[in-house]
């Protein structure tokens, strides 16, 4: 599996969120397994997203993705996201 860090600003959240949602099965159908949605305590319009993909190819290619992008402007994302393409290394020990 391969992780996707993806990190933007949104203009407004509530207004982000259900467009995010409308592109859960097109995700799904390009790989995506997982995700977790995170949010600083001091900036409610930023969202963090850990994904996690089958193939880092999929992956990629569903970022590249024309309706992914248009889905990003009509939610209202500020600017360019900083997605980061991640493979595991190890484990560590705590």
């Amino acid at each position: 599996m391969v992780n996707v860090l993806v990190s933007l600003q949104v203009q407004d959240y509530a207004k982000w969120r259900p467009v995010f949602e409308e592109y859960n099965a097109l995700r799904k159908t390009n790989g995506c397994q997982s995700g977790s949605l995170y949010r600083p305590p001091n900036n409610s319009n930023q969202v963090v997203i850990l994904f996690g993909w089958n193939t880092l190819d999929n992956a990629r290619r569903f970022f590249d993705l024309p309706e992914v992008r248009e889905g990003m402007q009509r939610a209202g994302v500020q600017g360019r996201p900083d997605i980061v393409f991640l493979d595991r290394q190890e484990n560590l020990a705590l």
